[in-house]
């Protein structure tokens, strides 16, 4: 097991990676706050994880919340459903209500207990690679609005991640790929080398290997972990880890949530966001390439949806998190391994990324 840290001064915690560690009652008993435990779960999740999990935890009071699964029900009438059963069983102040999901659970569920009581214990367990490396990992939590992914929700640090490799074993193909997605982010934005590691082992991580999905969940969650730490609110640097999520949040929203995974929206939107940087001058074709190869290598879409104009993008992504005094700020490569975040751009520029033919530059690849 590895043992990452999340250091937010007193709301800092640990981040434990290994394998079988949804059997390990000691490391979740030390970040249960009372007797009353809420374990929020999915109708695909629950099936394969929570009997397991009720199990570790039969030493403590549990309620067993299942909810429909998908993006599409990320939403304020899902959300009640949490609420419903915690005060059905009489959860109080001193409950943990545990996430056992992936990200729109885990999303969910911090939000519940931001909200329930005015705040109450947390803890994430993530059984997606893209939970795991990304959402479980920096307090944000949320639902979506018809208008906009992820624009009601709060920032609330959990007690403690433990990510057990062994739930990727029945994640489906095209999850991991979308998961993937995010690790490679990572590499854009703040580690160069590691986007020749994954260059050499994506065929292993495909293939679930053990230890390169340790490696890739490790050094994702470090990244994001030093982010976080440098900027919990994301007034500064952890904007960057936003890279292609302007566009990919306005994939999914025109969409439809969950017509588009998340991961893949992010990686055709990140395509859109290299595509602006090689415009601007800041990255050559040659490295914006590289990184297209590697979404391609992942399983990942690379060309946005072909009945979105450039139109649609922009009355979606007037509605983005980063839109700040009517400016619209994008997350941009100055380099590889060098994100910003600005809106010093040429209208132009994002005009012509906007309308650009992503599926013929394929045969150039």
């Amino acid at each position: 097991m590895q043992t990452l840290h999340v250091d937010l001064a007193e709301r800092s915690y640990p981040i434990f990676i290994g394998t079988g560690l949804t059997a390990r009652a000691d490391l979740l008993a030390a970040h249960i706050a009372g007797r009353q435990v809420a374990i929020v779960t999915n109708e695909t999740v629950a099936p394969l994880y929570l009997s397991r999990l009720e199990t570790t935890l039969s030493a403590f009071s549990t309620t067993s919340i299942v909810l429909p699964d998908g993006e599409a029900f990320k939403n304020w009438e899902t959300l009640q459903l949490i609420f419903d059963e915690l005060l059905k069983a009489r959860h109080d102040r001193g409950t943990t209500v545990i996430a056992l999901g992936g990200g729109v659970i885990g999303d969910m569920a911090g939000f519940a207990a931001a909200c329930y009581q005015r705040g109450v214990n947390f803890i994430q367990i993530p059984t997606t690679l893209l939970s795991q490396v990304d959402s479980s990992v920096g307090g944000k939590t949320g639902i979506n609005h018809p208008l906009g992914k992820n624009m009601v929700g709060a920032f609330y640090q959990p007690q403690a991640v433990l990510i057990d490799i062994e739930s990727l074993n029945t994640l489906p193909a095209r999850e991991l790929s979308a998961g993937l997605a995010e690790v490679i982010k990572y590499g854009l934005i703040c580690d160069e080398p590691f986007l020749g590691w994954l260059e050499d082992n994506m065929s292993a991580l495909r293939g679930l290997d053990p230890a390169a999905l340790s490696i890739a969940i490790e050094r994702s969650c470090a990244a994001k972990a030093r982010v976080v730490g440098a900027d919990e609110r994301e007034s500064g640097v952890r904007a960057t880890l936003n890279l292609g999520h302007t566009f990919g949040h306005a994939i999914e929203t025109h969409q439809g949530y969950g017509v588009w995974l998340h991961g893949e929206a992010v990686a055709a939107g990140t395509v859109m966001a290299l595509d602006m940087s090689c415009r601007l001058g800041w990255i050559g074709a040659n490295e914006r390439d590289r990184a297209v190869r590697l979404f391609l290598a992942a399983g990942l879409p690379v060309v946005p949806p072909l009945d979105m104009t450039p139109e649609h993008f922009l009355e979606h992504m007037a509605v983005d998190k980063k839109v700040l005094d009517g400016r619209l700020r994008l997350v941009l490569l100055r380099a590889i391994g060098e994100a910003v975040v600005t809106s010093d751009f040429p209208r132009e520029i994002l005009n012509a990324t906007l309308s650009a033919d992503y599926a013929a530059r394929l045969n150039q690849l």
